[in-house]
Parts: C-alpha cells; structure tokens; sequence
C-alpha cells in the first residue's frame, strides 16, 4: 500500500502539469463563441408548503394530510403536467419559541411540501385563484420555465460553435494567416497562465448595436395575488458559449 501511495503521488504533479499546459505549443487562436435567445416560458412551476403545529404529532399529521388532498385534487383540476407532481415526505420535528428569553415548547410541528408543473397560464391562474392561503397553507413560489429547453440549449451550441469558427477566420484573415485546424472546443471558459478565464471575455460585436436592456420588473407580492390576476408572462434568456483553440498553420 505504501509503494503504492508513493506510485500515486508522483502521478499526481503530472496530471496537474499536464492540464495547466494543455495550450499547444505551436501558434494558435483561442475564440468564443456565444448564442442567446429569449423564448416565452410555457410551463410554470408551482410550490405550496403545509404546515401545521400541535402538542399531537398525530393530529397535527392529519390535519397535513387533509390539506394536502385539497391540494393535489386542485392539482389535477387544473390540468398539472402528471409526471411533475411532486408530495415531498413529511417532517416532524419539536416547535420552539422564545418567550422573555426563555425556550417553550408549542408542539409538533408537521411540514410537507407539493410541487406541480402547468402547461399554460390560464391553468396556472386558476389554480392560483382557487388556492386560499392561511398560516398552515402558503404558496412559496412560481417558477417558469420553458418545455424544449434541452433542444434549445442543442440548437445555441451549435449557433455559439460556429460563431467561433467564424471568429476564428476573421481574426486569420486579418493577420494574414491561414488555419490548420481546430485543436480543442469546450462549453468551458478556459483559465490559463495568460489570464483569460470566464466572466473576463469581451462581448462579441456586431453591425448593429445592441439595444440596451429593460428595467427589471419589481418583483410580485405572491402571497398577496393568489387570485392569479397580476401573474403576467415575462421572457426567460438562455445562453450558450463556446471555446475552440485553431491552430495556426506554419
């Protein structure tokens, strides 16, 4: 075992070695390519916590499991993606508050969590204008999200690689070089010995410039619109970058 653990630790320094110098030695250009796209989320999110304390544990658990048959009925009568639905286990555990400094036990506390996905809006509002909130009912989230976002995501790769590419020729034709070749491509920014690593890449320029984004929206007060009347579709970004090494022919 101990020649074995020496064996290791002189293997070590060479993956090391070898991942810092992974740029070829010969001359290259290392490029970024990225793609955006904005799309209309068409499938929204919804968490509602149960929550219910008493010096029964038994009581307390029940009074849950009622809640939780409202909620998961309410569910399916709006229309919930099946597959989505999600009734997280219970928790039990000792609720304690402080009184003039003081712990004092007020029971039991019984919590369990429900998440479903809807496939449209007008199913999210209605559900939302159904839901009646209380102390032991809250509704802790909408989130939204969008159904292809794994072939979109496919798609604004292959947009980001060739951005890369392109970005590649430029560069060589403007230095009057020719490339021999692609040596590496990643989705992960590169952080080596010259300084370049994610976050520090300049924005890629086009002809026309880029209108400057809009102001954030403020942020809804969930718990006062469960009526569904102020949830409005926004706009979700999703974003792609692409890292190649061209070698440059000699």
């Amino acid at each position: 075992m101990k020649r074995w653990l020496i064996m290791m630790s002189l293997f070590l320094p060479v993956v090391a070695t070898a991942q810092v110098n992974s740029l070829p030695s010969q001359p290259h250009l290392l490029v970024k390519g990225e793609a955006h796209r904005e799309v209309k989320p068409d499938r929204f999110g919804v968490l509602v916590t149960l929550q219910r304390v008493d010096v029964s544990p038994e009581l307390a658990r029940s009074q849950v499991q009622a809640d939780a048959k409202i909620v998961l009925a309410a569910f399916h009568r709006h229309h919930v993606l099946p597959e989505s639905i999600d009734a997280a286990t219970l928790t039990i555990q000792p609720k304690i508050e402080y009184v003039d400094g003081r712990q004092v036990f007020k029971g039991s506390e019984v919590t369990r969590r429900l998440g479903a996905t809807f496939k449209t809006l007008a199913d999210t509002r209605a559900f939302l204008a159904e839901l009646k909130t209380s102390e032991s009912l809250q509704l802790s989230g909408i989130t939204p999200g969008y159904s292809d976002e794994v072939g979109l995501r496919r798609t604004l790769k292959g947009e980001a690689a060739r951005q890369s590419r392109e970005t590649a020729e430029g560069l060589a034709d403007a230095y009057g070089v020719k490339l021999a070749g692609l040596y590496t491509i990643s989705d992960v920014a590169p952080a080596f010995s010259y300084g370049i690593q994610a976050g520090t890449w300049p924005q890629a320029r086009t002809s026309v410039p880029r209108a400057p984004p809009a102001p954030p929206a403020p942020m809804p007060d969930v718990a006062a619109r469960v009526d569904g009347e102020a949830l409005e579709t926004g706009s979700i970004a999703f974003s792609e970058n692409v890292y190649a090494i061209f070698l440059i022919a000699q």
